[in-house]
């Protein structure tokens, strides 16, 4: 079993920064990547950024240039660094965890809020 616990939402004003941060425990060793989806009020949950094991990287195309995903394995955490945020950015952002052999994440975080107002 693996634990998430998402930290660092809030209220900020277009054009402004936050980071997110994602730590995770239990067996750390089975999760091959890690992500970061967000689901903002009568819209689907998309994945905005998402982290392998080796380093690799992907981001939504609404985001690319502004946000960064990266991962401290020492204190195991994944990080989620937002730039130049929009009201469109506003969401409900959660971490997420995939195994290895695994093609759906399978481990959620409860989620923070992320406001942007213009």
């Amino acid at each position: 079993q693996v634990q998430l616990m998402e930290s660092g939402g809030g209220l900020v004003q277009a054009g402004g920064s936050l980071r997110l941060s994602c730590v995770v425990s239990g067996s750390i060793f089975s999760i091959n990547a890690m992500g970061w989806y967000r689901q903002a009020p009568g819209k689907q949950r998309e994945l905005v950024a998402s982290i392998t094991s080796g380093g690799s990287t992907n981001y939504a195309d609404s985001v690319k240039g502004r946000f960064t995903i990266s991962r401290d394995n020492a204190i195991n955490t994944v990080h989620l660094q937002m730039n130049s945020l929009k009201p469109e950015d506003t969401a409900v952002y959660y971490c997420a965890a995939r195994e290895y052999g695994s093609y759906n994440y399978d481990y959620w975080g409860q989620g923070t809020q992320v406001t942007v107002s213009s």
